[in-house]
């Protein structure tokens, strides 16, 4: 009798291979490179939603050394919205600061799920890391970390360090230039559209399991149904509902999956 033939890897299988041993390669310098070039989509959005920002906040009286302050010190999109909305209608300055930080929570989410990653850089770098921790550089990071669990510490730090340059510096370079022309922008071109852009491309890429599915509508259901309330709470009380969908979502899968194997 012929000997059975051992089952050969899929296509999907053979270039995931491939490209895990590509990123193995690399040394710091290119992955970093590699991390920028696969940031330049997001420049699609990332420049309006800038230069909107810049247009906003100069519209409700704040002057370019006030505009690049946010854009320099917050760097964070939504609560740089979130604070200029609230200062356009004379909310306490408390209130701003607090509903800014709460627009953040999400950040604290990131790091949790980047700190196993992460967990051996030095307090200095994880000091940049946490000031450029942006929502595109963490989705783009942790999938890249997730694909390719083998990269070494400056592999790792040097991608996030290509994806943090191409994202930060623009979104500042082009903040100011929102503050200093954005008169100049006919109202007709309509730049909001970058933000639910942006979170779809970062987003659906990582819907790969039924437990991220389940997390997802959950937090989507439940913001939906609390979006009257006030200062973005409806938000921060959907993250966790849907956390923790997809928490027991996953626990109940690997119940199976354990009883399926004994």
């Amino acid at each position: 009798m012929s000997p059975v033939p051992e089952p050969r890897p899929s296509l999907a299988e053979a270039a995931a291979d491939a490209a895990s041993r590509r990123a193995l390669a690399r040394s710091p310098r290119a992955a970093f490179r590699h991390g920028v070039v696969q940031t330049l989509p997001f420049l699609i959005v990332i420049v309006p939603f800038a230069l909107l920002f810049g247009v906003v906040a100069t519209e409700a009286g704040l002057n370019i050394a006030q505009v690049m302050g946010f854009s320099v010190l917050v760097l964070a999109g939504a609560s740089q919205f979130t604070a200029v909305q609230l200062l356009t209608d004379n909310a306490p300055t408390l209130i701003v600061i607090l509903s800014a930080l709460a627009v953040n929570l999400r950040m604290a989410m990131y790091s949790a799920s980047l700190l196993p990653w992460l967990n051996e850089a030095s307090r200095a770098q994880k000091a940049w890391i946490s000031f450029a921790l942006i929502d595109q550089s963490y989705a783009l990071s942790i999938q890249h970390y997730e694909r390719h669990p083998r990269l070494s510490m400056p592999q790792r730090l040097a991608y996030f360090g290509g994806t943090a340059v191409m994202l930060c510096l623009p979104w500042m370079l082009f903040s100011w230039v929102g503050a200093t022309v954005g008169e100049a922008i006919p109202d007709g071109i309509a730049l909001d559209f970058a933000m639910p852009i942006t979170f779809l491309a970062m987003i659906a890429p990582m819907l790969r399991t039924p437990a991220h599915l389940a997390a997802c509508f959950v937090a989507i259901a439940a913001a939906l149904l609390l979006a009257g309330l006030p200062s973005g709470l409806g938000l921060l009380i959907a993250a966790p509902m849907g956390m923790a969908t997809g928490a027991v979502v996953e626990a109940r899968s690997d119940t199976r999956a354990a009883a399926q194997e004994g």
